[in-house]
């Protein structure tokens, strides 16, 4: 038989045990009910994404194979018309040089705002924000007032002997109308990941006997591609679906998806032809968000590396 000190021993171990169990108790159950207030709080968002998005999105897309019959007739029409290929290369290919032309632009405006004084930061970044506070048709009649032969560029243009500018219902003024949208997107990624570079690594670079620009292209340069990738894939992917800069500024040689979806659905009333040319759009959409999704698997790592180092 166990002496009397060992059974108090036992009997004050067995005590603790049942206090610490009832005590951890309840913070497994709070634990474990986490997600319901978290789902309670995104139940709202989720109703409002499936009514207003992915319902209407479904219907495009049902649309797509079924009106005005079930079948391929929608797809064979596209791809049988040659207008509508030359609109999708078109849209394709302006969004491309617009998403150039932004990175250009952005870049430099980026870099300087990253070693600037904290004032003059503000002012850049006060300029970088005031056109999300004006209408994009706003904008866009800014524009047209701009660039027509008889505005203040044209009459500018004048004093050097060009009688008209000839800019308006061009691709070059599509061009220059959604660059200006656009810029602000390709900004402020590339200031959110340069302002995270330590500059002091150029310094080093220096020091150690490169010369400025290969200090820059082969330390800085690499360090910024995250933000240069961001906002490269933002401002291409948002040009894709432009409406009212192409149909303002350009000619109807100058049409976007968006514009052909407008005439077949509300001038012509074709749904199916709508939504077909829309699902189209769609699928271009998610594979150049899939291409950028595998490049960054591939290269991801390295730069992941690289940006970790710099904040070391």
């Amino acid at each position: 038989m166990a002496s009397a000190p060992e059974t108090r021993q036992f009997s004050t171990l067995s005590t603790q045990a049942i206090r610490v169990n009832e005590a951890g108790s309840p913070k497994k159950k709070m634990k474990l009910g986490k997600g319901g207030p978290l789902l309670l709080a995104l139940l709202p968002a989720l109703i409002v994404l499936g009514i207003f998005y992915f319902y209407p999105m479904l219907t495009v897309l049902v649309a797509a194979f079924t009106y005005p019959e079930v079948g391929l007739q929608n797809f064979d029409w596209f791809f049988g018309q040659p207008v509508n290929v030359a609109v999708l290369s078109r849209t394709i290919t302006t969004s491309f040089w617009v998403m150039l032309v932004c990175l250009v632009m952005a870049f430099p405006f980026a870099f300087f705002m990253t070693i600037v004084k904290p004032a003059t930061r503000n002012m850049l970044m006060l300029i970088v924000l005031i056109p999300f506070w004006t209408s994009m048709v706003v904008r866009t009649f800014a524009w047209v007032v701009l660039l027509q032969d008889s505005g203040p560029i044209g009459q500018f243009m004048k004093l050097f002997g060009v009688e008209q500018l000839g800019i308006m219902r061009t691709p070059t003024a599509v061009l220059i109308g959604m660059a200006q949208v656009l810029l602000p997107f390709v900004v402020l990624p590339m200031y959110a990941t340069m302002s995270k570079i330590d500059t002091r690594l150029l310094t080093a670079a220096r020091s150690l006997g490169a010369r400025p620009a290969k200090a820059f292209v082969s330390v800085y340069l690499p360090l910024a591609l995250p933000g240069v990738a961001s906002g490269a894939l933002l401002s291409f992917v948002m040009a894709l679906g432009f409406y009212i800069t192409p149909a303002m500024l350009g000619s109807s040689r100058d049409a976007f998806l968006s514009t052909l979806i407008q005439g077949q659905v509300q001038g012509l009333a074709q749904w199916g032809y709508g939504a077909v040319i829309g699902f189209v759009l769609l699928f271009v959409t998610l594979v150049i968000l899939g291409l950028a999704a595998w490049i960054g698997k591939k290269t991801g790592g390295s730069v992941q590396d690289m940006v970790g180092g710099s904040k070391a």
